[in-house]
């Protein structure tokens, strides 16, 4: 008997998840030193792909074949674009941000936003699904650990345990939860190639993270 097809990704891509979950970003979260600037870059890049999320969804929704899968899809959409993004604005007023004053045509801010839309395009309900799987049980891991630390930013808090709400739980296993029912009837080559998905977002992830430090270092 196979073993679920989650537990398979995860396995085979725990360097990669570990060198995420540990990436300077989130270390310094944690010691609650992770300088003003960077989250505040951090916010404009994430804040932008927040809009390239939608679009993975919609893809996600249209290559759907189930209708429960399609109403879950739907309440995704709803949250990304009437709450998240409502999250966004209110920061940047918040501390003061203009967007336009930072690069999010940065190369490692661009490979993440064209990669994810390159699955979500091209690929199958199940790649999609793959993808997203590999960033939000990413946040999810590491916001555990992070929560449980001293944050005296209180908007990165906030950023913080908005990943540990039982909502983005709920989402993140719901993700995991259709991998391992499609895992059932997948062949070797199809499991494999759902795990390579997994460890190319993970990497896309990693410099993601690191492209607030650089921005500030070319300054």
């Amino acid at each position: 008997m196979q073993e679920p097809l989650s537990d398979q990704i995860l396995l085979e891509n725990r360097t990669v998840l570990e060198a995420m979950v540990n990436h300077r970003f989130i270390q310094d979260i944690k010691a609650d030193r992770l300088d003003r600037g960077v989250f505040d870059r951090y916010l404009v890049y994430e804040g932008a792909f927040v809009d390239t999320a939608v679009a993975i969804f919609a893809f996600a929704t249209a290559k759907a074949v189930t209708m429960a899968h399609k109403r879950r899809l739907i309440a995704i959409l709803d949250a990304l674009a009437n709450h998240q993004i409502a999250f966004f604005g209110r920061a940047f007023a918040e501390r003061g941000i203009d967007p336009n004053a930072h690069d999010t045509g940065l190369p490692e801010v661009a490979a993440f936003r064209d990669g994810m839309l390159a699955i979500a395009r091209e690929g199958d309900f199940l790649d999609i699904v793959a993808a997203m799987f590999a960033a939000e049980w990413m946040y999810w891991t590491w916001s555990k650990a992070a929560v449980e630390c001293t944050i005296t930013d209180p908007l990165l808090k906030e950023w913080v345990e908005m990943h540990v709400e039982p909502a983005f739980e709920a989402q993140a296993r719901w993700l995991k939860d259709i991998l391992d029912t499609a895992g059932k009837t997948l062949g070797h080559e199809e499991r494999a190639r759902l795990s390579t998905i997994f460890a190319h977002v993970q990497a896309l992830e990693i410099a993601f993270h690191d492209a607030p430090y650089l921005e500030a270092a070319v300054k």
